[in-house]
């Protein structure tokens, strides 16, 4: 099922799904069920595809990616966090904060939404836990990221804006193997990131297991998975986000999210 979150025309939000092009607002609890009403409606806008409970985010889980960065390749996951209210819909512009420099980078990701509470659950347990696969984008301000964090990087990836996802919610029947899926970033229509899932380092099921040891996820906890090679911060000469730009970030059966540059 395609699950998304919208404002209509007339201010309200709606769940909705998509039915042969057209969106169908749908009744009930996206954690508990939902079924549509087949009643049409219209976005004016969207929002991410659930409100985010917590942001949780893996670093370095590509190889090609930890290569390019020319960093060892990590013995357990790498885990940071972001603010969840820099969650931001699909078409939603992503604002360059007035305290950063020309350091705004792309990191195309597959983001995992957990759908029941979930806490100490082995490799073999963990895909249930999951309702579904949304597309998502770290956005990063690099120079915060690296230089001005005090070493943590919560706050380079933490500005309003900096986590577009969406514009769907795919449900995780829909989507049997998650560690093979073709990823691809667009910037400006040229594509600047091109890989596939099953680069990562910690698959789908080793990172919701290992995330859960002896800590509780709610459901709505979404969980970005890493981002490939081809980052533009690792190019020469580098190649950032500015004003006026347009990014687009496609998942194999899940969708492209786009999002302006202001």
């Amino acid at each position: 099922m395609k699950i998304a979150r919208i404002i209509t025309p007339q201010g309200t939000t709606a769940t909705v799904t998509e039915n042969n092009g057209r969106l169908e607002r749908m009744e009930g609890c996206v954690y508990e069920g939902l079924k549509t009403t087949g009643e049409t409606v219209e976005a004016a806008s969207w929002l991410p595809p659930v409100d985010p409970a917590m942001l949780i985010c893996i670093g370095l889980n590509y190889r090609k990616h930890a290569v390019e960065c020319n960093l060892p390749i990590p013995e357990q996951p790498v885990v940071f966090m972001k603010n969840i209210e820099c969650a931001v819909g699909h078409q939603t512009p992503i604002l360059v904060p007035k305290v950063c420099e020309d350091e705004l980078d792309f990191e195309c990701e597959l983001a995992i939404v957990i759908g029941k509470p979930c806490r100490d659950v082995s490799k073999e347990q963990a895909l249930d836990y999951v309702l579904g696969y949304t597309v998502a984008n770290d956005v990063s301000a690099r120079l915060w990221q690296m230089k001005r964090g005090g070493s943590q990087w919560c706050r380079g990836k933490s500005f309003d804006t900096f986590a577009p996802m969406g514009p769907f919610l795919i449900t995780a029947d829909e989507i049997p193997n998650p560690d093979n899926l073709a990823i691809k970033t667009d910037l400006n229509g040229a594509t600047v990131q091109d890989s596939n899932t099953s680069d990562m380092i910690f698959d789908i099921a080793t990172i919701v297991s290992f995330l859960s040891q002896d800590t509780t996820l709610r459901p709505g906890t979404v969980i970005l998975t890493g981002t490939p090679e081809g980052i533009g911060w690792a190019r020469d000469p580098k190649l950032l986000l500015h004003s006026g730009d347009t990014v687009s970030i496609s998942i194999e059966k899940i969708g492209t999210l786009t999002n302006p540059v202001k």
